[in-house]
C-alpha cells in the first residue's frame, strides 16, 4: 500500500531530536517506524505495542532494545519523563488508541522532550482535538510543527489522509 507515515514520522524526527535520544515507539506493531528511525541514525529505540505476535515482528527487525506489552489508554509500564521522545505511527486513531493516551505521551516524555505522532486529517478521530487542547491549555505541552496533510496509503487507501504533529513537553 506504500504506507508513507513511518518515514514521515522519522523525518520529523530527524530535524527535532538528537541522534542520541532515548526514543519510545508507541503502538510500534511490526517495527515498521522503528525500522524508519534507524535508517535516520537513530540508535535508543524502545517498543511497545498490545500484540506479543506483532513484537515478536518487531524484535525481528533488530532495531529495539525494550519491548514491552502494554496498551495504550492505561497506564504505562514507565517512570515519569523516562524518554527524550514518545513517536507513533497510524496508532492514535478511532479502534487503536482512545485520545486519552496522549496524557500518558505526556507523561513518560522528559520536560523538553517530543512527542510525534500521526493523526488522520480526514477524519480526525473522537475526542482527539480536545485532548490536544487540553494538553496546550494546561501548559503540558507546546505545538513544535503541525506537518501537511498526505497520502498515508496511496496504493491501498488513498483517501486516507493523515498528517504528522510534534509537541515540546513542558
Amino acid at each position: 500500500m506504500d504506507y508513507r507515515s513511518p518515514a514521515a514520522v522519522a523525518a520529523v524526527c530527524s530535524r527535532l531530536l538528537d541522534r542520541d535520544a532515548r526514543i519510545l515507539d508507541v503502538g510500534a506493531g511490526t517495527g515498521l517506524l522503528g525500522v524508519a528511525l534507524a535508517e535516520g541514525g537513530f540508535t535508543r529505540l524502545d517498543a511497545l505495542d498490545l500484540s506479543p505476535a506483532m513484537l515478536e515482528e518487531a524484535r525481528r527487525k533488530g532495531v529495539y532494545g525494550a519491548l514491552i506489552e502494554a496498551r495504550l489508554g492505561e497506564r504505562l509500564p514507565y517512570e515519569t519523563g523516562s524518554y527524550d521522545a514518545v513517536v507513533s505511527s497510524g496508532v492514535l486513531t478511532t479502534g487503536h488508541a482512545p485520545a486519552s493516551s496522549l496524557d500518558e505521551l505526556v507523561r513518560v516524555t522528559r520536560p523538553g522532550g517530543h512527542v510525534v505522532f500521526t493523526l488522520r486529517s480526514d477524519r480526525i478521530p473522537p475526542g482527539y482535538d480536545a485532548a490536544i487542547a487540553e494538553l496546550f491549555e494546561t501548559g503540558r505541552w507546546e505545538l513544535v510543527e503541525q506537518g501537511d496533510e498526505f497520502q498515508a496509503m496511496p496504493t491501498g487507501e488513498p483517501g486516507v489522509l493523515v498528517r504528522v504533529w510534534a509537541f515540546r513537553v513542558r
